[in-house]
């Protein structure tokens, strides 16, 4: 048996509502957290590219605890007052501490051989908070820092607070407003050199695809877009311009998935290109292959690793 039609409803609101059913506002999905807006899009158009050797192991001693080690052997550039790239040799060994408990919370720890120190940790106080510490230790000036996150999300939000070296402080809030469609915006303000800044980004989910605006007042316009050809194989697009240097930028990117390998790249209008294949050699060994060209600077990095362990 049909509805009875409402007398009182206007013929336009009558076709809308006859079309499907009526959004829940009250049930909405929990969104993204505002700093990973962009997370699906940088897994293509920011792969970890490198230059020289790599070789990661990563040994379990139990379902909670695991040590890793890494070797590297490669260049790394050094800025020149001509802006030529100079290149200086370089070898570092880094061992990590990776401890992980069935609650969820986590404890990493890294430890260079050129006494750099990093680290991680993140406590949930409830379902509904955590506790976030990032900090690095360094002999250099300047380069210890540090930064300390409170998240905070409920049924269709999240936000965060965020404290850190040289008396930065920021929050950022992201909403659903519809099932598909978030909104959000950030504060921050850098107190030793008297800066502060607002920003505000939009982020469609249609499943499929991906899109994501993002302005702030420093200047900066971002764009961007994913688009899930198939379970194996996604694009991804970039634009930025920088309203102030009045200087744009535009990336496309790509994320293949075989059944033994993976292949991720890039290219963008400041004449770069890289790539990076990852191909799984046996269970928990991987080999890497990396390179990446610059033409403009005439800048040309190649690198391969091997990765055991998962």
């Amino acid at each position: 048996m049909s509805a009875t039609p409402n007398p009182f409803m206007p013929a336009a609101a009558a076709a809308v509502a006859s079309e499907g059913p009526s959004i829940d506002y009250r049930n909405l999905p929990q969104p993204v957290k505002y700093e990973e807006l962009h997370r699906e899009v940088m897994v293509s158009l920011k792969p970890d590219v490198f230059e020289g050797l790599r070789f990661d192991l990563t040994k379990p001693l139990n379902n909670n605890f695991a040590l890793s080690h890494s070797i590297f052997m490669g260049n790394t550039e050094v800025p020149t007052p001509n802006s030529q790239i100079v290149k200086v040799p370089i070898g570092t060994y880094e061992f990590g501490a990776n401890l992980v408990t069935n609650e969820g919370n986590l404890a990493l720890g890294r430890v260079t051989s050129d006494g750099r120190l990093t680290g991680r940790v993140k406590y949930d106080l409830s379902s509904m908070a955590s506790l976030k510490s990032q900090f690095q230790m360094a002999s250099e000036e300047g380069m210890s820092q540090g930064m300390f996150d409170l998240d905070l999300k409920g049924g269709d939000w999240n936000a965060q607070l965020k404290a850190g070296t040289s008396q930065f402080y920021g929050a950022n809030y992201f909403q659903s407003v519809t099932p598909k469609l978030s909104m959000g915006g950030e504060i921050f303000y850098l107190a030793e050199q008297g800066r502060s800044g607002v920003g505000f980004a939009a982020r469609y989910d249609g499943g499929d695809s991906i899109s994501t605006a993002q302005v702030a007042n420093t200047g900066l316009v971002s764009l961007s877009y994913l688009q899930r050809v198939n379970e194996k194989v996604s694009l991804a697009s970039e634009f930025m311009y920088n309203l102030n240097a009045r200087e744009a930028n535009a990336s496309f990117g790509y994320d293949y998935v075989l059944r033994q390998c993976r292949l991720r790249g890039r290219v963008d209008t400041d004449g770069k290109i890289a790539a990076l294949l990852e191909e799984r050699v046996n269970v928990g060994v991987t080999f890497l292959l990396s390179a990446e060209v610059d033409y403009p600077k005439k800048d040309y990095k190649f690198g391969f690793g091997l990765t055991v362990g998962e």
